[in-house]
């Protein structure tokens, strides 16, 4: 009997012992067993450590959320369409502003956008005229038309007007005014720049003879008023060959020229500015600093931008107004024509193509410039085609300074 007791006692034991193994397996392997949310996980910690600050911010969205919706710049490129907003101005659109005056009214047909303005800004501007620009600011009566749809060809080809911005205001980054030598050279001078004193505002803007005020450079304001997306990039304007221009509010892009290192040449150089023959220049042997047009030049791959201040963005192709130097794009990559916009108070003559040579020259404005009265002026170039050294000599001037206001006043 107590043989029977004490086996019966080791039985027990040995069912216990038993049971206590099973629960213990069972409960190591709850442990070392990672929940279905973990392992399905799209996202480990690892990941998660990497991930850019913007992701760390949205503390409201659980992991779950994290892991099925990423944010957009976890799964784009660096640049992407997404930056392009272009706002409400693809479309037709008028903007009436009667604080400023401006009256611009954008309507798109078939494959013409048509751009009807009184060329106002619809912002502040500095006081005109100034110490440097004795002009005044007036309603304009223009209008032109870009295609909707363009054309890339690669070629850039030289614009004096590359396009126009979204409130009607036009830019121009190029001048008229010119420092000449009479050993041949002529240098354009810069609108941005320290040397000579052209009467910008605080928009990298002045006003030419005929009221038209116009953008030289980049203009914090027009991106102010006209940014209503709130992203990097913010559409400014509409170019002359139908692309898009932005400005970037973070000052990403980057152009691709820099100044030169050859010394500048010309001896006897006297600078015309607004059509008043100034003092004389000293110019041989000076280091290039931005002053004159041909102080800088372009360099592949030095920025990321290229000779005509354009990227792709994905397959979109844009221009980029930038704060460095050429500002506004001097030359265009696509097809275009660029016509005087119509009304009495526009400047140049149309141009054909892109690709011909420039139209005739706007005799009265370059006799402005050159001091001469427009008959004189006339008289001195005589029937096509012109000679110029005889003219020159005719008016008293070299026949760089004569090359250079004709060339500007077309």
């Amino acid at each position: 009997m107590a043989s029977f007791r004490i086996n019966e006692l080791q039985l027990t034991i040995a069912v216990l012992l038993t049971v206590c193994v099973v629960a213990s397996a069972c409960s190591s392997q709850e442990t070392v067993s990672p929940p279905t949310t973990q392992t399905t996980a799209a996202h480990t910690q690892t990941e998660d450590t990497t991930t850019p600050p913007t992701t760390q911010t949205t503390a409201a969205h659980t992991q779950t959320e994290d892991t099925t919706t990423p944010p957009t710049t976890q799964t784009t490129s660096a640049h992407t369409q997404t930056d392009l907003q272009a706002g409400s101005y693809l479309g037709n659109y008028s903007i009436s502003d009667v604080v400023f005056g401006t009256q611009t009214t954008v309507t798109v047909s078939g494959n013409t956008r048509t751009i009807v303005t009184n060329a106002l800004p619809n912002h502040e501007t500095g006081l005109f005229p100034n110490s440097g620009n004795p002009n005044t600011i007036s309603a304009q009566s223009n209008r032109y038309e870009y295609p909707t749809n363009p054309a890339y060809r690669g070629a850039a080809a030289e614009v004096h007007v590359p396009g126009v911005a979204v409130n009607g205001v036009k830019f121009e980054p190029g001048t008229a005014e010119t420092v000449t030598c009479v050993t041949g050279e002529t240098y354009r001078v810069e609108g941005l720049q320290d040397t000579f004193n052209l009467g910008m505002d605080f928009n990298n803007a002045h006003v030419q003879p005929t009221g038209a005020y116009h953008y030289h450079g980049l203009s914090d304001l027009l991106a102010e008023v006209h940014d209503h997306s709130g992203g990097e990039l913010v559409h400014v304007g509409f170019a002359a060959d139908g692309y898009l221009i932005y400005i970037s509010t973070t000052d990403t892009y980057k152009p691709g020229y820099r100044l030169t290192a050859s010394l500048r040449t010309g001896s006897d150089c006297r600078v015309s500015l607004g059509g008043r023959q100034g003092s004389n220049v000293v110019v041989g042997g000076t280091t290039p600093d931005g002053t004159y047009t041909s102080d800088w030049e372009y360099i592949s791959g030095h920025g990321e931008l290229d000779e005509c201040n354009g990227t792709f963005i994905e397959d979109q192709y844009i221009y980029v107004i930038t704060n460095e130097f050429p500002y506004i794009s001097r030359c265009l990559n696509g097809e275009f024509s660029e016509a005087r916009p119509s009304g009495p108070n526009s400047q140049r003559p149309p141009r054909a193509n892109s690709e011909l040579a420039l139209g005739q020259p706007n005799l009265a404005l370059a006799a402005t410039q050159l001091g001469v009265t427009e008959e004189q002026l006339r008289v001195a170039l005589g029937p096509p085609p012109p000679d110029i050294e005889a003219a020159a000599s005719l008016l008293g001037i070299s026949p760089g300074a004569l090359r250079a206001a004709l060339d500007g006043s077309r």
